[in-house]
Protein backbone atom coordinates (compact mmCIF):
# COMPACT_ATOMS: atom_id res chain seq x y z
CA UNK A 1 0.00 0.00 0.00
CA UNK A 2 1.27 3.47 -0.88
CA UNK A 3 1.60 5.88 1.99
CA UNK A 4 0.01 8.86 0.25
CA UNK A 5 0.87 11.35 2.97
CA UNK A 6 4.55 10.69 2.41
CA UNK A 7 4.66 9.60 -1.22
CA UNK A 8 2.22 11.76 -3.17
CA UNK A 9 2.59 15.24 -1.69
CA UNK A 10 5.90 16.31 -3.22
CA UNK A 11 6.15 19.71 -4.87
CA UNK A 12 4.61 19.64 -8.36
CA UNK A 13 3.11 16.17 -7.87
CA UNK A 14 -0.18 16.15 -9.85
CA UNK A 15 -3.20 15.40 -7.71
CA UNK A 16 -5.65 14.16 -10.36
CA UNK A 17 -3.31 13.00 -13.12
CA UNK A 18 -1.69 9.60 -13.27
CA UNK A 19 1.98 9.55 -12.22
CA UNK A 20 4.39 6.76 -11.27
CA UNK A 21 4.81 6.01 -7.56
CA UNK A 22 8.49 6.79 -8.08
CA UNK A 23 11.14 7.25 -10.75
CA UNK A 24 10.66 7.64 -14.50
CA UNK A 25 7.52 7.38 -16.66
CA UNK A 26 6.99 8.06 -20.35
CA UNK A 27 4.80 6.61 -23.16
CA UNK A 28 1.49 4.95 -22.29
CA UNK A 29 1.48 1.30 -23.38
CA UNK A 30 -0.86 -1.67 -23.47
CA UNK A 31 -4.11 0.18 -22.82
CA UNK A 32 -6.91 -2.36 -22.58
CA UNK A 33 -10.23 -2.75 -20.77
CA UNK A 34 -10.63 -6.30 -19.46
CA UNK A 35 -13.20 -7.71 -17.05
CA UNK A 36 -14.10 -4.30 -15.67
CA UNK A 37 -10.56 -2.96 -15.24
CA UNK A 38 -8.80 -0.33 -17.29
CA UNK A 39 -5.21 -1.51 -17.62
CA UNK A 40 -2.54 1.12 -18.06
CA UNK A 41 1.04 0.09 -18.79
CA UNK A 42 3.80 2.61 -19.38
CA UNK A 43 7.45 3.04 -20.23
CA UNK A 44 9.21 2.94 -16.89
CA UNK A 45 12.73 3.11 -15.49
CA UNK A 46 12.30 1.83 -11.93
CA UNK A 47 15.87 2.71 -10.89
CA UNK A 48 16.17 6.34 -12.00
CA UNK A 49 14.18 9.51 -12.60
CA UNK A 50 15.61 9.86 -16.13
CA UNK A 51 15.12 7.66 -19.17
CA UNK A 52 17.08 4.41 -19.14
CA UNK A 53 16.57 0.67 -19.61
CA UNK A 54 12.86 0.43 -20.29
CA UNK A 55 10.40 -1.75 -18.37
CA UNK A 56 6.61 -1.80 -18.44
CA UNK A 57 5.09 -0.23 -15.34
CA UNK A 58 1.48 -1.18 -14.61
CA UNK A 59 -1.62 0.34 -13.00
CA UNK A 60 -5.32 -0.52 -13.09
CA UNK A 61 -8.52 1.43 -12.50
CA UNK A 62 -12.27 0.99 -12.61
CA UNK A 63 -13.08 4.69 -13.11
CA UNK A 64 -10.10 6.13 -15.08
CA UNK A 65 -9.38 8.50 -12.18
CA UNK A 66 -8.20 6.40 -9.22
CA UNK A 67 -5.38 3.96 -9.91
CA UNK A 68 -3.89 0.96 -8.16
CA UNK A 69 -0.20 0.57 -8.96
CA UNK A 70 0.87 -3.03 -9.55
CA UNK A 71 4.36 -4.54 -9.78
CA UNK A 72 6.40 -4.04 -12.94
CA UNK A 73 4.80 -6.17 -15.65
CA UNK A 74 7.66 -6.69 -18.13
CA UNK A 75 11.39 -6.46 -17.51
CA UNK A 76 14.35 -6.48 -19.94
CA UNK A 77 15.59 -9.93 -20.90
CA UNK A 78 18.00 -11.64 -23.31
CA UNK A 79 16.23 -9.99 -26.27
CA UNK A 80 16.62 -6.44 -24.97
CA UNK A 81 14.75 -3.64 -23.26
CA UNK A 82 10.97 -3.43 -23.32
CA UNK A 83 9.91 -0.53 -25.55
CA UNK A 84 6.36 0.59 -26.34
CA UNK A 85 3.52 -1.64 -27.47
CA UNK A 86 -0.08 -2.64 -26.87
CA UNK A 87 -2.40 -5.20 -25.29
CA UNK A 88 -5.37 -7.05 -26.77
CA UNK A 89 -7.86 -9.55 -25.42
CA UNK A 90 -7.53 -12.89 -27.20
CA UNK A 91 -11.19 -13.83 -26.77
CA UNK A 92 -11.11 -16.88 -29.06
CA UNK A 93 -7.68 -18.19 -28.05
CA UNK A 94 -6.24 -17.54 -31.50
CA UNK A 95 -2.77 -17.84 -29.95
CA UNK A 96 -3.45 -21.25 -28.37
CA UNK A 97 -1.99 -19.89 -25.13
CA UNK A 98 -5.18 -19.93 -23.05
CA UNK A 99 -6.33 -23.56 -23.22
CA UNK A 100 -9.54 -22.67 -25.02
CA UNK A 101 -10.34 -19.73 -22.73
CA UNK A 102 -9.27 -16.09 -23.11
CA UNK A 103 -6.67 -13.73 -21.69
CA UNK A 104 -4.46 -10.73 -22.31
CA UNK A 105 -1.72 -10.61 -24.94
CA UNK A 106 0.91 -7.88 -24.97
CA UNK A 107 2.83 -7.08 -28.14
CA UNK A 108 5.85 -4.85 -27.68
CA UNK A 109 9.24 -3.89 -29.09
CA UNK A 110 12.37 -5.60 -27.85
CA UNK A 111 15.29 -3.16 -28.28
CA UNK A 112 18.96 -4.17 -28.20
CA UNK A 113 22.09 -4.04 -30.35
CA UNK A 114 22.87 -6.43 -33.16
CA UNK A 115 25.62 -8.76 -31.88
CA UNK A 116 27.58 -8.60 -35.15
CA UNK A 117 27.21 -5.00 -36.31
CA UNK A 118 26.60 -3.23 -33.00
CA UNK A 119 23.78 -1.28 -34.64
CA UNK A 120 20.51 -0.64 -32.75
CA UNK A 121 18.00 -3.40 -33.35
CA UNK A 122 14.24 -3.36 -32.74
CA UNK A 123 12.08 -6.47 -32.97
CA UNK A 124 8.50 -7.29 -32.01
CA UNK A 125 7.71 -9.77 -29.26
CA UNK A 126 4.78 -11.20 -27.33
CA UNK A 127 3.85 -11.88 -23.70
CA UNK A 128 0.61 -13.17 -22.22
CA UNK A 129 -1.31 -13.20 -18.96
CA UNK A 130 -3.86 -15.74 -17.72
CA UNK A 131 -4.64 -13.92 -14.47
CA UNK A 132 -6.02 -10.49 -15.49
CA UNK A 133 -2.59 -8.99 -16.00
CA UNK A 134 -1.19 -9.78 -12.56
CA UNK A 135 1.60 -11.94 -13.95
CA UNK A 136 3.10 -12.24 -17.43
CA UNK A 137 4.89 -14.95 -19.39
CA UNK A 138 7.14 -14.18 -22.35
CA UNK A 139 6.37 -16.20 -25.47
CA UNK A 140 9.07 -18.82 -26.10
CA UNK A 141 9.17 -18.00 -29.80
CA UNK A 142 10.12 -14.34 -29.34
CA UNK A 143 10.72 -12.26 -31.35
CA UNK A 144 7.68 -12.81 -33.57
CA UNK A 145 8.50 -10.14 -36.18
CA UNK A 146 11.70 -8.51 -37.34
CA UNK A 147 12.84 -6.53 -40.37
CA UNK A 148 16.62 -6.59 -40.55
CA UNK A 149 16.82 -3.58 -42.87
CA UNK A 150 15.03 -1.21 -40.48
CA UNK A 151 16.66 0.42 -37.45
CA UNK A 152 13.58 2.36 -36.32
CA UNK A 153 10.93 -0.37 -36.22
CA UNK A 154 8.83 -0.14 -33.11
CA UNK A 155 5.67 0.57 -31.10
CA UNK A 156 3.22 -2.08 -32.35
CA UNK A 157 -0.50 -1.32 -32.11
CA UNK A 158 -2.74 -4.32 -32.80
CA UNK A 159 -6.49 -4.69 -33.27
CA UNK A 160 -8.93 -7.27 -34.60
CA UNK A 161 -10.34 -6.38 -38.03
CA UNK A 162 -13.74 -7.99 -38.34
CA UNK A 163 -14.08 -7.55 -42.11
CA UNK A 164 -10.92 -9.52 -42.96
CA UNK A 165 -11.06 -11.81 -39.92
CA UNK A 166 -7.46 -10.95 -39.09
CA UNK A 167 -5.34 -9.26 -36.46
CA UNK A 168 -3.82 -6.04 -37.82
CA UNK A 169 -0.52 -4.61 -36.58
CA UNK A 170 0.73 -1.07 -37.19
CA UNK A 171 4.40 -0.33 -36.69
CA UNK A 172 6.39 2.90 -36.85
CA UNK A 173 9.22 2.48 -39.35
CA UNK A 174 11.31 5.64 -39.33
CA UNK A 175 9.38 7.94 -41.65
CA UNK A 176 6.26 5.86 -42.30
CA UNK A 177 3.83 3.28 -40.91
CA UNK A 178 3.93 -0.40 -41.92
CA UNK A 179 0.96 -2.78 -41.70
CA UNK A 180 0.94 -6.52 -41.02
CA UNK A 181 -1.75 -9.21 -40.75
CA UNK A 182 -1.97 -12.36 -38.62
CA UNK A 183 -4.43 -15.07 -37.65
CA UNK A 184 -2.70 -16.01 -34.38
CA UNK A 185 -0.66 -12.95 -33.20
CA UNK A 186 2.52 -14.98 -33.70
CA UNK A 187 3.00 -15.20 -37.47
CA UNK A 188 2.82 -11.90 -39.34
CA UNK A 189 2.57 -11.01 -43.03
CA UNK A 190 3.36 -7.58 -44.45
CA UNK A 191 0.33 -5.97 -46.11
CA UNK A 192 1.14 -2.32 -46.85
CA UNK A 193 2.49 1.01 -45.69
CA UNK A 194 1.56 4.64 -45.40
CA UNK A 195 3.07 8.04 -44.85
CA UNK A 196 6.53 8.43 -46.35
CA UNK A 197 5.23 11.48 -48.24
CA UNK A 198 2.28 12.47 -46.00
CA UNK A 199 2.00 14.84 -43.08
CA UNK A 200 4.83 16.18 -40.98
CA UNK A 201 8.29 14.60 -40.95
CA UNK A 202 9.88 17.03 -38.50
CA UNK A 203 11.09 14.01 -36.51
CA UNK A 204 11.04 10.22 -36.46
CA UNK A 205 7.55 8.66 -36.48
CA UNK A 206 6.48 6.81 -33.34
CA UNK A 207 3.53 5.31 -31.43
CA UNK A 208 0.88 4.84 -34.14
CA UNK A 209 -2.77 4.07 -33.47
CA UNK A 210 -5.64 3.37 -35.89
CA UNK A 211 -9.36 3.20 -35.17
CA UNK A 212 -12.75 3.89 -36.73
CA UNK A 213 -15.10 6.60 -35.45
CA UNK A 214 -18.58 7.73 -36.49
CA UNK A 215 -18.92 11.33 -37.67
CA UNK A 216 -21.30 13.25 -35.41
CA UNK A 217 -24.69 14.11 -36.94
CA UNK A 218 -23.77 12.46 -40.27
CA UNK A 219 -26.44 9.78 -40.53
CA UNK A 220 -24.09 6.85 -40.03
CA UNK A 221 -20.93 7.94 -41.86
CA UNK A 222 -17.69 6.78 -40.21
CA UNK A 223 -14.00 7.43 -40.89
CA UNK A 224 -10.71 5.90 -39.83
CA UNK A 225 -8.30 7.98 -37.77
CA UNK A 226 -4.55 7.34 -37.77
CA UNK A 227 -2.54 8.91 -34.94
CA UNK A 228 1.24 9.29 -35.33
CA UNK A 229 3.64 10.90 -32.85
CA UNK A 230 6.76 12.72 -34.05
CA UNK A 231 10.00 12.75 -32.09
CA UNK A 232 11.89 15.90 -31.13
CA UNK A 233 14.03 17.57 -33.79
CA UNK A 234 16.60 20.18 -32.66
CA UNK A 235 15.56 22.57 -35.44
CA UNK A 236 11.96 22.91 -34.27
CA UNK A 237 11.03 24.69 -31.02
CA UNK A 238 7.82 22.65 -30.61
CA UNK A 239 9.75 19.46 -29.86
CA UNK A 240 7.88 16.18 -29.89
CA UNK A 241 4.18 16.31 -30.80
CA UNK A 242 1.40 14.29 -32.38
CA UNK A 243 -0.41 14.50 -35.71
CA UNK A 244 -3.44 12.68 -37.03
CA UNK A 245 -4.89 11.69 -40.40
CA UNK A 246 -8.50 11.05 -41.42
CA UNK A 247 -9.25 8.51 -44.14
CA UNK A 248 -10.20 4.88 -44.65
CA UNK A 249 -8.67 1.46 -44.04
CA UNK A 250 -9.22 -1.50 -46.38
CA UNK A 251 -7.72 -4.18 -44.15
CA UNK A 252 -4.27 -3.85 -45.68
CA UNK A 253 -3.27 -0.18 -45.51
CA UNK A 254 -4.53 3.30 -44.70
CA UNK A 255 -5.60 5.88 -47.32
CA UNK A 256 -5.37 9.56 -46.37
CA UNK A 257 -8.32 11.69 -47.52
CA UNK A 258 -6.32 14.92 -47.18
CA UNK A 259 -3.62 16.17 -49.52
CA UNK A 260 -0.21 14.71 -48.70
CA UNK A 261 1.13 18.02 -47.39
CA UNK A 262 -1.83 18.64 -45.06
CA UNK A 263 -0.93 18.52 -41.35
CA UNK A 264 -3.41 18.09 -38.50
CA UNK A 265 -2.09 18.50 -34.95
CA UNK A 266 -3.84 16.56 -32.21
CA UNK A 267 -2.78 19.05 -29.51
CA UNK A 268 -1.46 22.58 -29.93
CA UNK A 269 0.27 22.69 -26.55
CA UNK A 270 3.78 21.47 -25.87
CA UNK A 271 3.09 18.52 -23.57
CA UNK A 272 0.92 15.79 -25.06
CA UNK A 273 2.98 13.07 -26.72
CA UNK A 274 2.85 9.37 -27.63
CA UNK A 275 -0.86 9.14 -26.85
CA UNK A 276 -2.83 6.01 -27.77
CA UNK A 277 -6.30 4.60 -27.10
CA UNK A 278 -7.76 1.82 -25.02
CA UNK A 279 -8.76 -1.37 -26.81
CA UNK A 280 -11.75 -3.59 -26.06
CA UNK A 281 -14.16 -0.85 -25.01
CA UNK A 282 -17.66 -2.40 -24.96
CA UNK A 283 -20.18 -1.45 -27.64
CA UNK A 284 -22.59 -0.19 -25.00
CA UNK A 285 -19.97 2.35 -23.87
CA UNK A 286 -19.24 3.54 -27.39
CA UNK A 287 -16.27 5.70 -26.42
CA UNK A 288 -12.79 5.75 -27.92
CA UNK A 289 -10.65 6.61 -24.89
CA UNK A 290 -7.26 8.28 -25.26
CA UNK A 291 -4.41 9.27 -22.95
CA UNK A 292 -1.03 10.86 -23.66
CA UNK A 293 2.30 11.36 -21.94
CA UNK A 294 2.31 14.90 -20.53
CA UNK A 295 5.84 15.95 -21.43
CA UNK A 296 8.13 16.71 -24.35
CA UNK A 297 11.39 15.04 -25.34
CA UNK A 298 13.03 18.46 -25.57
CA UNK A 299 13.15 18.70 -21.76
CA UNK A 300 11.54 15.54 -20.37
CA UNK A 301 14.71 14.45 -18.53
CA UNK A 302 15.19 17.91 -17.02
CA UNK A 303 11.85 18.87 -15.47
CA UNK A 304 12.25 19.98 -11.82
CA UNK A 305 11.00 16.92 -9.96
CA UNK A 306 13.09 14.47 -7.97
CA UNK A 307 11.49 11.31 -6.59
CA UNK A 308 9.29 10.91 -9.69
CA UNK A 309 9.28 12.25 -13.23
CA UNK A 310 6.50 12.01 -15.80
CA UNK A 311 2.70 12.32 -15.83
CA UNK A 312 -0.22 11.53 -18.10
CA UNK A 313 -2.93 13.75 -19.51
CA UNK A 314 -6.48 13.35 -18.34
CA UNK A 315 -8.13 10.46 -20.15
CA UNK A 316 -10.10 11.86 -23.06
CA UNK A 317 -12.98 10.72 -25.23
CA UNK A 318 -12.38 11.07 -28.98
CA UNK A 319 -14.98 11.75 -31.65
CA UNK A 320 -15.25 13.20 -35.16
CA UNK A 321 -17.16 16.34 -36.10
CA UNK A 322 -17.81 18.06 -39.40
CA UNK A 323 -16.77 21.70 -39.18
CA UNK A 324 -16.55 24.21 -42.02
CA UNK A 325 -16.68 21.41 -44.56
CA UNK A 326 -13.88 19.46 -42.88
CA UNK A 327 -13.93 16.46 -40.53
CA UNK A 328 -11.90 17.10 -37.38
CA UNK A 329 -10.95 15.13 -34.29
CA UNK A 330 -12.65 16.21 -31.07
CA UNK A 331 -11.21 15.61 -27.58
CA UNK A 332 -13.20 15.98 -24.38
CA UNK A 333 -12.29 15.04 -20.79
CA UNK A 334 -13.91 11.77 -19.77
CA UNK A 335 -17.19 12.11 -17.88
CA UNK A 336 -15.64 10.36 -14.87
CA UNK A 337 -13.67 13.56 -14.16
CA UNK A 338 -16.85 15.28 -12.94
CA UNK A 339 -16.75 12.95 -9.93
CA UNK A 340 -13.81 14.96 -8.58
CA UNK A 341 -15.86 18.15 -8.17
CA UNK A 342 -16.46 19.22 -4.58
CA UNK A 343 -17.47 22.91 -4.70
CA UNK A 344 -18.71 25.13 -7.53
CA UNK A 345 -18.84 28.91 -7.91
CA UNK A 346 -21.08 30.25 -10.71
CA UNK A 347 -21.26 33.77 -12.14
CA UNK A 348 -22.86 35.31 -15.23
CA UNK A 349 -22.91 38.51 -17.28
CA UNK A 350 -19.66 40.17 -16.21
CA UNK A 351 -18.42 43.05 -18.38
CA UNK A 352 -14.64 43.14 -18.77
CA UNK A 353 -12.46 46.12 -19.70
CA UNK A 354 -8.78 47.04 -19.22
CA UNK A 355 -9.43 49.15 -16.12
CA UNK A 356 -12.25 46.99 -14.75
CA UNK A 357 -11.03 43.40 -14.71
CA UNK A 358 -12.82 40.72 -12.79
CA UNK A 359 -10.73 38.97 -10.15
CA UNK A 360 -11.71 36.10 -7.91
CA UNK A 361 -9.63 34.67 -5.08
CA UNK A 362 -9.31 30.91 -4.95
CA UNK A 363 -8.69 28.67 -1.97
CA UNK A 364 -7.79 25.53 -3.91
CA UNK A 365 -5.04 24.73 -6.39
CA UNK A 366 -6.98 21.90 -8.09
CA UNK A 367 -9.46 23.58 -10.40
CA UNK A 368 -11.79 23.01 -13.31
CA UNK A 369 -12.92 26.22 -15.01
CA UNK A 370 -15.70 26.59 -17.58
CA UNK A 371 -15.88 30.04 -19.18
CA UNK A 372 -17.78 31.51 -22.11
CA UNK A 373 -17.09 34.95 -23.62
CA UNK A 374 -18.48 37.38 -26.12
CA UNK A 375 -15.46 39.24 -27.48
CA UNK A 376 -17.42 42.46 -28.14
CA UNK A 377 -15.12 45.40 -28.96
CA UNK A 378 -12.08 43.86 -27.26
CA UNK A 379 -9.04 42.87 -29.25
CA UNK A 380 -7.80 40.37 -26.66
CA UNK A 381 -9.30 38.57 -23.68
CA UNK A 382 -6.82 37.54 -20.99
CA UNK A 383 -7.13 35.03 -18.15
CA UNK A 384 -4.36 35.39 -15.58
CA UNK A 385 -3.62 32.56 -13.17
CA UNK A 386 -1.78 34.40 -10.42
CA UNK A 387 0.60 32.49 -8.14
CA UNK A 388 3.12 33.88 -5.70
CA UNK A 389 4.75 36.96 -7.24
CA UNK A 390 5.93 37.05 -9.98
CA UNK A 391 4.63 33.64 -11.08
CA UNK A 392 1.69 33.83 -13.46
CA UNK A 393 0.36 31.84 -16.38
CA UNK A 394 -1.69 33.56 -19.06
CA UNK A 395 -4.42 32.17 -21.25
CA UNK A 396 -5.50 34.54 -23.97
CA UNK A 397 -7.76 34.90 -26.97
CA UNK A 398 -6.93 37.43 -29.68
CA UNK A 399 -10.28 38.08 -31.33
CA UNK A 400 -8.82 39.93 -34.31
CA UNK A 401 -6.50 37.09 -35.25
CA UNK A 402 -8.86 34.42 -33.86
CA UNK A 403 -5.92 33.01 -31.91
CA UNK A 404 -6.06 31.09 -28.60
CA UNK A 405 -2.83 30.82 -26.65
CA UNK A 406 -1.10 29.83 -23.43
CA UNK A 407 1.82 31.93 -22.20
CA UNK A 408 3.96 30.16 -19.60
CA UNK A 409 6.93 32.54 -19.91
CA UNK A 410 6.57 33.63 -16.26
CA UNK A 411 4.83 30.51 -14.98
CA UNK A 412 7.47 29.60 -12.37
CA UNK A 413 10.53 27.42 -12.83
CA UNK A 414 11.46 27.61 -16.51
CA UNK A 415 15.26 27.83 -16.65
CA UNK A 416 15.82 24.06 -16.84
CA UNK A 417 15.51 24.34 -20.65
CA UNK A 418 15.67 27.33 -22.98
CA UNK A 419 12.58 26.20 -24.93
CA UNK A 420 10.27 25.89 -21.94
CA UNK A 421 9.39 29.55 -21.33
CA UNK A 422 7.20 30.30 -24.33
CA UNK A 423 3.86 31.44 -25.73
CA UNK A 424 2.06 29.28 -28.26
CA UNK A 425 -1.42 28.58 -29.49
CA UNK A 426 -3.83 27.77 -32.30
CA UNK A 427 -6.52 29.31 -34.44
CA UNK A 428 -9.99 29.30 -32.90
CA UNK A 429 -13.06 30.72 -34.56
CA UNK A 430 -15.88 31.88 -32.33
CA UNK A 431 -18.94 29.64 -32.35
CA UNK A 432 -22.11 31.69 -32.76
CA UNK A 433 -20.15 34.74 -31.68
CA UNK A 434 -18.83 33.18 -28.47
CA UNK A 435 -15.59 31.63 -27.25
CA UNK A 436 -16.05 28.62 -25.00
CA UNK A 437 -13.17 27.39 -22.81
CA UNK A 438 -12.88 24.40 -20.46
CA UNK A 439 -9.73 24.37 -18.33
CA UNK A 440 -8.22 21.87 -15.89
CA UNK A 441 -5.51 23.14 -13.56
CA UNK A 442 -3.41 20.69 -11.56
CA UNK A 443 -0.27 21.46 -9.57
CA UNK A 444 2.02 21.25 -12.60
CA UNK A 445 -0.21 21.26 -15.67
CA UNK A 446 -2.88 23.04 -17.68
CA UNK A 447 -5.25 21.29 -20.07
CA UNK A 448 -7.35 23.67 -22.15
CA UNK A 449 -10.29 22.41 -24.23
CA UNK A 450 -11.88 25.05 -26.49
CA UNK A 451 -15.08 24.96 -28.51
CA UNK A 452 -16.20 21.66 -26.94
CA UNK A 453 -12.86 20.01 -27.74
CA UNK A 454 -12.16 21.13 -31.31
CA UNK A 455 -8.94 22.87 -30.18
CA UNK A 456 -6.84 21.55 -27.29
CA UNK A 457 -3.67 22.85 -25.61
CA UNK A 458 -1.82 20.85 -22.95
CA UNK A 459 1.11 22.38 -21.07
CA UNK A 460 3.29 21.65 -18.08
CA UNK A 461 3.97 24.48 -15.63
CA UNK A 462 6.09 24.51 -12.47
CA UNK A 463 4.84 27.43 -10.33
CA UNK A 464 6.55 28.39 -7.09
CA UNK A 465 3.59 28.35 -4.75
CA UNK A 466 -0.10 27.73 -5.26
CA UNK A 467 -2.57 29.65 -7.38
CA UNK A 468 -4.07 32.58 -5.43
CA UNK A 469 -6.42 34.29 -7.83
CA UNK A 470 -7.86 34.20 -11.32
CA UNK A 471 -8.26 37.46 -13.21
CA UNK A 472 -10.29 38.05 -16.39
CA UNK A 473 -9.61 41.21 -18.39
CA UNK A 474 -9.17 42.72 -21.85
CA UNK A 475 -6.28 44.65 -23.34
CA UNK A 476 -8.63 47.13 -25.05
CA UNK A 477 -12.35 47.54 -25.53
CA UNK A 478 -15.01 45.54 -23.72
CA UNK A 479 -15.91 41.85 -23.62
CA UNK A 480 -18.59 40.01 -21.69
CA UNK A 481 -17.91 36.97 -19.55
CA UNK A 482 -21.33 35.47 -20.22
CA UNK A 483 -20.87 32.50 -17.88
CA UNK A 484 -18.26 31.22 -15.47
CA UNK A 485 -18.11 28.05 -13.38
CA UNK A 486 -15.12 27.39 -11.13
CA UNK A 487 -15.09 23.90 -9.67
CA UNK A 488 -12.74 22.98 -6.84
CA UNK A 489 -11.56 19.41 -7.28
CA UNK A 490 -10.68 16.63 -4.89
CA UNK A 491 -7.27 14.99 -5.07
CA UNK A 492 -7.44 11.37 -6.15
CA UNK A 493 -5.33 10.86 -3.01
CA UNK A 494 -7.91 12.53 -0.79
CA UNK A 495 -7.35 10.11 2.08
CA UNK A 496 -4.05 10.42 3.88
CA UNK A 497 -3.22 6.77 3.44
CA UNK A 498 -4.99 4.81 0.76
CA UNK A 499 -4.52 2.48 -2.15
CA UNK A 500 -7.15 2.08 -4.83
CA UNK A 501 -7.97 -1.60 -4.59
CA UNK A 502 -9.51 -1.92 -8.06
CA UNK A 503 -11.59 -4.86 -6.90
Amino acid sequence: MLNVKKSYTEQFRPQFHLTPPAQWMNDPNGLVLYEGEYHFFYQHHPHSNVWGPMHWGHAVSRDLMHWEHLPVALEPDEHGHIFSGCCVVDWNDSTGLFEGSHGLVALFTHADQHPETGQPRQRQSLAYSRDKGRSWSKYKGNPVLEESGLIDFRDPKVFWHQETDRWIMLLAAGDHIRFYQSENLQEWEYSGEFGSRDGSHDGVWECPDLFELPVEMSGGISKWVLIVSIGDHPSYPEGSRTQYFVGHFDGRSFVNEDSANSIRWLDHGRDNYAGVTWSNSPDEDGRRLFIGWMSNWKYANLTPTESWRGAMTLPRSLSLREQDGDIILIQTPVREATGLRKQTKELRGITLAPHTPFRTEVQDDLLEIEAEFEAGSSSEIIIKLQYSEPNETLIGYNSREQWLYIDRSASGLTSFHEAFACRHGARLRPSQGRVKLHLFLDRSSIELFADDGSVVLTDLIFPEGTVRSIEFSTDSGEAVLTSLCIHSLDSIYALEETSYAGK
